[in-house]
């Protein structure tokens, strides 16, 4: 059984009953939609026709914001609806991301998503949806798309159809039919500053990029806004995160990097655990329902990355804990015989590398989680595992290189850093000019160079700040070596801001 949609805008007059009816059955916040009315205009003067296009929840036959959610909150029921547990979310947003429809918004009075649930609570009274009884034209048909016999699916096999973003392969349960094709292809067509009765909703100002022809004599007229929700502390979090995984990384090779014995011993761990803490923080803190963070471990959906990520940060930190204690037992503790043949000394070499195995997941396992963002095409790049591996390298070296003050022993760490640093930036071109599969992407990765952080544009920016980390890195004196994790971070930073942004900019709807 599969509910579904049809909308018939053979029908559609445009009239927004459907919108109205839905939030008030619905208690919708003002400015929030569960399913809006888009227009779009074709044509030139005097041969100007206005088309609409009913947006809303595709419930999809494979929902990849059910599988993204890290608490399930999200559901798909057996009839085929995606229904939200609105008190059990916890404003994490990725459903947000993973869904390629822009159908689900933030309630901020309760921090939690809120999205249509095809009036379940009227379904199962049998009763139809608010917005298909209140349609004048009956333009909305609902009903089982499994159903030979139901009105909806005889329509289906009848009339050509269409549907939103397919090639997401999300199995989308919403069809139109005599719909404009434009109407329905996101970004294809211009979006001017000012709609039909109002601005254009804010949260996205930047200007659409000039690389990206748009169809001509087209132009939406109204549409609802859609907040980027992730931001700088998704960006700060991927910085963090890749220092702990880098300092990890590099741990076991400290005496090949020659790293000074009087810190060899502590700084790796040290410096992987203060911010794999800092890491923790800024997930619970961009949570819109912090105290519910537990819930990721009392109720978890294990096919979320969010989940696995989580788990492995857990172990992770457990794993450097015990490494750096057993480092500080060394050096501290005598053990009385027979303990002694047991050499606290001896067991931080191969804790270190198992550290530096967690530490590939702690660095990579982001772009799994990305991989589910089904809604930011940008952000499933190929590129993106090898560029988080790489990032946790520069990071690590950037990290350990102030504590080398030896022109000679600073060789093996400025070696990797440099490497590092250059194949950060050759990907960082590489995924703002290399040949994109879909729209989407195409869109996201023309808007990388137009992002700004205040008055930078962050992305060159980024790259600049990582170009004048070679200058210290490779020859300054020992002096200098502090900018060096400065200039790395912050560049490093810059870059993640952009590439977190851009993903979001591109519009689904």
């Amino acid at each position: 059984m599969q509910y579904g949609f049809l909308i018939d805008h053979r029908r559609c007059i445009g009239c927004h009953a459907c919108t109205v009816a839905c939030k008030q059955e619905n208690d919708v916040p003002l400015g929030s939609f569960r399913t809006w009315v888009k227009y779009v205009e074709k044509g030139t003067f005097p041969e100007i026709r206005r088309h609409f296009a009913v947006l809303r929840c595709n419930h999809c036959t494979t929902a990849p914001c059910v599988t993204i959610c890290p608490v399930n909150a999200l559901e798909k029921r057996k009839d085929g609806i995606v229904d939200v547990d609105r008190d059990v979310c916890i404003g994490c947003r990725a459903c947000m991301q993973a869904c390629p429809y822009d159908a689900i918004y933030l309630n901020e009075d309760h921090g939690c998503v809120e999205k249509c649930h095809y009036c379940a609570h009227r379904i199962e009274k049998g009763l139809e949806p608010a917005c298909v009884v209140v349609c004048p034209e009956q333009a909305i048909v609902s009903g089982d798309l499994h159903d030979p016999n139901s009105r909806i699916a005889k329509l289906v096999v009848e009339h050509p159809t269409l549907r939103r973003r397919v090639e997401q392969n999300t199995g989308p349960n919403v069809h139109y039919l005599g719909a404009e094709p434009l109407a329905l292809e996101p970004g294809a067509i211009e979006r001017p500053p000012t709609y039909l009765w109002s601005e254009r909703p804010p949260g996205k100002d930047e200007p659409w990029p000039s690389t990206l022809p748009l169809v001509p004599h087209a132009q939406v007229t109204l549409d609802v806004g859609h907040k980027v929700e992730w931001g700088g502390g998704v960006a700060a979090y991927l910085v963090t995160k890749g220092i702990a995984a880098g300092a990890a990384l590099l741990a076991p090779f400290a005496v090949a990097l020659r790293l000074p014995k009087s810190v060899a011993w502590w700084v790796p761990e040290a410096a992987a655990l203060l911010f794999t803490v800092i890491t923790t923080i800024l997930l619970v803190e961009d949570l819109k329902r912090p105290r519910l963070f537990l819930t990721l471990l009392t109720r978890p959906n294990w096919r979320s990355w969010l989940v696995k990520g989580a788990w492995i940060l857990i172990v992770f930190s457990i794993s450097v804990s015990a490494t750096l204690l057993a480092a500080i037992l060394a050096r501290t503790t005598s053990l009385p015989p027979p303990l002694d043949l047991v050499s606290w000394e001896r067991l931080v070499p191969p804790l270190r590398c198992v550290n530096a195995a967690l530490a590939l997941g702690v660095a990579g396992y982001t772009a799994f989680l990305f991989q589910q963002c089904e809604g930011r095409d940008l952000w499933q790049s190929k590129l993106l595992l090898p560029h988080l591996l790489v990032q946790a390298a520069m990071c690590g070296a950037a990290v350990m290189l102030p504590f080398v003050s030896a022109h000679e022993a600073r060789m093996p760490l400025q070696f990797v850093l440099l490497a590092s640093a250059g194949i950060h930036l050759l990907l960082a071109l590489a995924e703002r000019w290399k040949r994109h599969g879909t729209a989407n992407a195409r869109q996201a990765a023309a808007f990388l160079g137009d992002v700004k952080l205040g008055r930078l544009r962050a992305f060159q920016a980024g790259i600049l700040l990582l170009g004048l980390l070679l200058v210290p890195a490779a020859a300054g004196p020992a002096a200098t070596l502090f900018l060096v994790p400065l200039l790395a971070f912050a560049g490093l930073y810059l870059y993640e801001w952009a590439y977190v942004r851009a993903g979001q900019l591109p519009p689904l709807s």
